[in-house]
């Protein structure tokens, strides 16, 4: 990607989040033009004063190409909305983040994910709950998504490694710092070959505990749901399981002690209608995960639909719009976009940004796309 460093760049600036990209990509159409743009082309598209001063104070400081080559030297590679490999799950949640620093490598089998979080202060029996919950997961093909946190993240993350499966850590901070440091050999072995780190924060960036409501926010839109084992009442697990449900995906949580301080969040949740979880098959049921590791080395499958099959028939290796895709279809944008997910978490399609989708793979068998029948529009 040519513009990669101005993505880069604006990730740097304080201030400038995705609402605001979205604003510079509609106004100047690539970052590139962005960064060389006036204050009042700033103010016109909304920027208020503290933004644009934060903007031209990076914009004369940093030097793009000596951060882009950091960037590089530090063993990540860069993701952004325009990423053909950008997470499925996660550029469906509002303000998706614009950038993504990730060591390590995101799989399609990575769409079937589960988050696990907890207290760092973890009893017996929450050691115990996360160990078999991660391993039930990790063995049915679940990638088990956390913060690399002490306590339920970290027992999370080292099981699914030993039970072969894969796993993903979310940091707080920047790519090129571990934290805790106790954990680097943990990171270490996710990134080779078992999964990934990732955060959204520039590099350099420290682990602050004001960070970790942003890295939570990642770790739940990056899963189908969230799994909170152990929390207390102003648990940073609980700040998680709100994500989830801002973002419709489930919470699922497990029952402790009524008098355990540790488990009164998960308690508490369970009454306000997380689902209480006794076994992974309660995950895998709720979720409809059942033999995820036999439908991610399948080949494509056959539309279940008339929709599908109308949208597979128009899509190919090359990116088509959403708006075309109606035009060509006579499909409402609703049904479309609810279409487009569920073919996406099938592993059909993919967004490749900007709301253009192509095909991945080419399916076993050719398909009847003549039953979707377009209603005429009502007088």
């Amino acid at each position: 990607m040519s513009d990669l460093k101005y993505w880069l760049g604006f990730n740097y600036v304080n201030g400038i989040g995705p609402a605001k990209i979205q604003a510079l990509l509609g106004a100047f159409d690539s970052l590139e033009r962005a960064w060389r743009a006036t204050e009042a082309q700033l103010r016109d598209i909304g920027f208020d004063g503290r933004a644009i001063q934060s903007f031209v104070e990076a914009r004369q400081t940093l030097d793009l190409d000596r951060y882009a080559q950091r960037v590089e030297a530090s063993g990540a590679h860069v993701l952004t909305w325009e990423s053909a490999d950008y997470p499925p799950l996660l550029r469906q949640i509002a303000a998706a983040p614009p950038v993504l620093f990730v060591r390590g490598r995101f799989e399609p089998a990575d769409q079937w994910a589960v988050a696990i979080v907890g207290t760092r202060r973890l009893s017996a029996y929450g050691r115990m709950a996360a160990h078999d919950l991660a391993r039930g997961l990790a063995q049915n093909g679940i990638t088990i998504i956390s913060g690399l946190a002490r306590g339920i993240d970290g027992v999370a993350h080292r099981t699914a490694l030993d039970a072969g499966g894969r796993t993903i850590g979310v940091m707080g901070c920047g790519i090129d710092k571990i934290y805790p440091p106790e954990h680097r050999d943990l990171a270490h072995a996710m990134i080779e070959g078992h999964g990934a780190v990732v955060t959204d924060f520039p590099l350099g960036t420290e682990p602050d505990s004001k960070n970790f409501p942003a890295r939570n926010r990642l770790i739940s839109g990056l899963s189908l749901g969230t799994l909170v084992i152990e929390a207390g009442e102003k648990s940073g697990a609980l700040i998680t399981a709100r994500f989830a449900l801002e973002q419709d995906r489930d919470v699922f949580a497990v029952p402790g002690n009524i008098n355990s301080p540790v488990s009164a969040g998960t308690n508490r949740l369970i009454q306000q209608g997380a689902k209480l979880v006794m076994g992974v098959e309660d995950i895998l049921e709720e979720l409809n995960l059942r033999m995820v590791t036999e439908q991610a080395t399948a080949q494509v499958a056959l539309p279940d639909s008339a929709e599908e099959a109308a949208l597979l028939a128009q899509l190919s290796s090359q990116p088509l719009h959403v708006d075309e895709l109606g035009r060509v279809t006579g499909m409402p944008s609703s049904l479309i976009s609810s279409t487009l997910t569920m073919m996406e978490l099938k592993g059909m399609v993919q967004q490749v940004g900007g709301m253009n989708y192509v095909r991945l793979r080419e399916p076993e068998a050719t398909y009847d796309v003549t039953t979707y029948q377009v209603e005429p529009a009502q007088e």
